[in-house]
């Protein structure tokens, strides 16, 4: 029942099936209980790893899962189309006809015009995520978090938890390194660190409101490129391009369909991430 989490000074108690129920930490000597009905049993698993110079049984910490109210249609994020964001910005914020106009007649290019081709990029790997629904994945697309921004795409299914955010750069050759990227040689920007976080901020809200651990992949997803590189180094995000979203179809043993629809139930909750 027990086991080790690599690269943390942690020890997990799970189920033969994967699913956390306890762990301990080995620097303080505390114990977390997330699922209570097996707390004795995760108890006597993680005794033996404990450090507690004088031997006592470690202090346990018993987290309350914070509850969320009803589901209503005003709270569904299952109801949000890709881009929901970019689409509601430009609607609000966007130019007007005379203004789209007159930039066209002059040639001149503005931040509306890369947030079109950043809504065209979303709704083509939203719909690429949509197909995967009778594989029994589940997908959630612009999910809003504090301070107007978003995850553009979350997908939930039997490989596991996925954070998307995607990258729509027509024509242009792309290289992602582990900390930033380069879209034709041009200024780095931060999209792996970007996604790194935005993945966190998915687990950290999985895990709060499921009381179980979830691992989530963070993954960049580039739209329309010519050219697509990566870092040998780069281990922990995935680099794809749109095409290969179709991949992720067969994958499997990663979360059971009640794990999923648990999941699933948490995320299209807009209350869940109000202080993501």
């Amino acid at each position: 029942m027990e086991g080790n989490q690599p690269g943390r000074d942690r020890v997990f108690a799970v189920l033969p099936d994967g699913v956390a129920v306890a762990w301990l930490d080995r620097t303080t000597d505390e114990v977390k209980i997330l699922r209570e009905e097996y707390g004795p049993a995760a108890l006597e698993a993680l005794a033996p790893y404990r450090t507690h110079p004088n031997g006592d049984l470690p202090k346990v910490q018993r987290t309350q899962r914070p509850l969320l109210p009803p589901l209503t249609p005003d709270l569904d994020l299952a109801r949000n189309r890709a881009g929901e964001l970019l689409r509601e910005k430009l609607a609000s914020e966007g130019p007007n006809p005379f203004e789209r106009f007159l930039s066209w007649l002059l040639r001149r290019d503005s931040e509306w015009d890369s947030w079109r081709v950043g809504l065209t990029g979303e709704r083509r790997v939203g719909r690429e995520l949509e197909r995967l629904s009778g594989q029994g994945w589940r997908a959630l697309h612009s999910i809003p978090l504090p301070n107007s921004v978003d995850i553009d795409h979350l997908l939930i299914g039997p490989g596991g938890v996925f954070n998307i955010n995607t990258k729509n750069h027509p024509g242009k050759s792309v290289w992602v390194g582990n900390d930033s990227a380069r879209v034709n040689h041009g200024p780095w920007q931060p999209y792996t660190r970007k996604v790194r976080a935005e993945a966190r901020r998915v687990q950290r809200v999985l895990e709060s409101h499921s009381g179980t651990a979830v691992q989530v992949q963070p993954v960049l997803v580039f739209v329309g490129v010519s050219d697509l590189e990566s870092a040998s180094t780069l281990a922990d995000v995935r680099v794809w391009e749109q095409r290969k979203i179709a991949t992720l179809g067969p994958m499997s043993g990663r979360l059971s369909p009640e794990e999923i629809e648990n999941l699933y139930a948490i995320a299209r909750h807009r209350s869940a991430w109000l202080e993501a």
